[in-house]
């Protein structure tokens, strides 16, 4: 009984393996570890954001909705609780790129309106927190990156035959992934030109009257 045992478990992993059951565990594992690292790039932002307003507070006097902005935009990222050791759903995904979307526009704004205060640009401390947000934008980015990738091999690889049948057998679904925004876009610094010093164009000068003809 003990052989005819041990000959099952051999011959159902041999099954197994041939079905792609060790490969789907390698791929799961890989989409969790670039998940735990770009909720981790996220986390280090919104951390950064309340040092951010300490700083510019004393200056930006006058630009209250941008601070609140910012501010509403932090509440509503840490409104969402996502673990770093479960693949969020496609609903939950679309609410944590959305709320990220708005942290990522009222940051690029708040760089823009800080361009108005030479002495807030000058400060060492916004300098050095500035210099933070970029490092972790590029950390966000290479963090989405490395997740999008994940995923759509791991989704590839389970929808093919015969691996779908083991997925199906094991409960393995395709996983969510980000979908295509404007944060590129959003995060670009807006070009803005005064043109103020162009000297202004002269009108031309009327044409001379035609001489009248001689009598």
């Amino acid at each position: 009984m003990k052989k005819l045992r041990t000959l099952l478990v051999l011959l159902m992993t041999t099954l197994l393996a041939g079905c792609g059951y060790n490969q789907i565990q390698t791929l799961d594992e890989s989409v969790k570890a670039a998940w735990s690292e770009t909720l981790n790039q996220y986390q280090r932002r919104a951390d950064l954001v309340p040092q951010i307003v300490a700083s510019v507070n004393a200056y930006m006097v006058h630009e209250r909705e941008v601070m609140t902005e910012v501010a509403n935009a932090r509440a509503r990222v840490g409104s969402l609780q996502l673990s770093a050791d479960k693949i969020p759903t496609e609903a939950e995904l679309a609410q944590f790129q959305a709320a990220q979307s708005q942290m990522t526009s009222a940051l690029s704004r708040l760089l823009a309106v800080s361009e108005n205060y030479p002495q807030l640009k000058a400060d060492a401390v916004f300098r050095d927190l500035n210099v933070q947000l970029e490092g972790t934008e590029n950390r966000i980015a290479t963090a989405r990156g490395r997740y999008i990738k994940e995923v759509q091999s791991y989704n590839t690889f389970i929808r093919q035959f015969p691996t779908l049948i083991t997925a199906f057998i094991f409960g393995y679904d395709v996983k969510p992934n980000f979908g295509v925004d404007n944060q590129a876009e959003i995060m670009r610094a807006p070009t803005v030109q005064f043109d103020i010093n162009r000297p202004a164009t002269a009108p031309a000068a009327p044409a001379a009257p035609a001489p009248a003809p001689a009598q």
